[in-house]
């Protein structure tokens, strides 16, 4: 008997990039579905197969949600920390699917990612657990990029630079970016056509940019032709949470008793899609770079070994060329001076589809197969 799926939060990014991954795949005729709102109740659902239900029902309507199977939430941490709990204190004995971090730590859910955990998956499914939480976007990318050095245990630790895309802040910071590059360019136009000294250009473009009102942004500072070193909230270690969760989220995913240390900055930057990662690795042992790249290249489909060239890297190892994509290239592969043992690579990944929604859908598929 097919079961039956709610989706919450399917409107927003990650929402909607699951719900076109779920057409594209064919995936909605293999369960019921039902789509719940927090905010357009009794509006018609979308248009797919097997509907259970042909309008919108009420998000928050625990009557409505205990008959379901499964239910995936795209909604965010709040709406979770409202209603998962409430919800098992009735009995709900179904499977919770996540995309917010709310319960990723949590001792009795499994953080997602079938192509590197999928024994765990199983093992949790046997043993009763019910809520499958997608990991951080950084956190799954670069456990794919680097997957067969993980499956091999050569990785002793990872110091990672990431250069993430304004698109992992949400839909209104991509908006406020798309304004300041129309707000500048309506700025200097009259500039450019000028023959004018091109750092009297860049002068006024700064001077532009240094004008924008970010006060009511979520990101409180301009992004065009800018950088912000900074994502997430304040550890106590002078982490951010963002760079917490990189070693955290990881070593929970490998469930290994070698706990493996990972750390770096995390950046945003002005790219609307996509998050890049750039690592220094120690190895455990010493590996040729043929022997690294037959390990990355085999370890899952999705990974492009990438040469280590400048027409090969500014070609494929680049959000734009990666944007809308599951490929995941990683490239820049190369020993470092400071010994045989430390490698250095590069990695880009779509964060809305790898890094949030496919592990979602995949999960989905393995769930509804039980």
């Amino acid at each position: 008997m097919k079961k039956v799926v709610g989706f919450v939060g399917w409107r927003g990014m990650v929402g909607s990039v699951l719900l076109q991954r779920l057409k594209a795949e064919n995936d909605f005729n293999n369960f019921y579905s039902a789509f719940f709102t927090t905010s357009q109740l009794h509006c018609a659902s979308p248009n797919v197969e097997n509907l259970e239900t042909p309008l919108l029902e009420d998000a928050y309507d625990l009557e409505c949600l205990i008959p379901l199977d499964i239910i995936v939430s795209c909604q965010g941490e709040k709406y979770t920390k409202i209603v998962y709990q409430k919800l098992k204190a009735r009995g709900w004995k179904g499977y919770w699917v996540d995309a917010s971090s709310y319960l990723r730590m949590n001792n009795e859910s499994i953080i997602v990612l079938d192509p590197i955990n999928l024994d765990a998956i199983q093992a949790g499914i046997e043993s009763g657990t019910k809520a499958f939480i997608g990991g951080n976007c950084t956190v799954s990318l670069m456990l794919l990029s680097l997957g067969g050095l993980f499956t091999q245990n050569l990785i002793e630790w990872v110091s990672v630079s990431t250069y993430q895309s304004v698109s992992g802040s949400g839909a209104q910071s991509m908006l406020d970016l798309l304004k300041q590059i129309g707000y500048s360019y309506t700025d200097i136009s009259s500039y450019l056509s000028s023959k004018r000294p091109i750092l009297e250009l860049e002068r006024e473009f700064t001077k532009s940019l240094k004008t924008i009102d970010c006060s009511k942004n979520k990101i409180k500072t301009p992004l065009l032709g800018n950088l912000l070193p900074w994502i997430d909230t304040p550890m106590n270690n002078g982490q951010t949470k963002e760079e917490w969760k990189g070693s955290a989220e990881t070593n929970k995913i490998l469930n290994r008793k070698n706990y493996i240390p990972i750390d770096g900055i995390c950046v945003r930057v002005p790219s609307l899609r996509c998050h890049s990662q750039a690592f220094t690795i120690k190895l455990n042992s010493d590996c040729s770079i043929k022997e690294i790249q037959s390990m990355l290249a085999s370890h899952n489909p999705w990974v492009r070994v990438i040469n280590n060239t400048l027409e090969d890297s500014i070609k494929q190892l680049t959000p734009l060329n990666v944007t809308g994509t599951l490929n995941i290239p990683i490239g820049r592969i190369k020993k470092m001076n400071f010994g045989k043992k430390y490698l250095s690579a590069f990695s880009v990944g779509d964060q809305l589809l790898w890094g949030a929604a496919e592990p979602l859908r995949r999960i989905l598929n393995i769930l509804i197969h039980q």
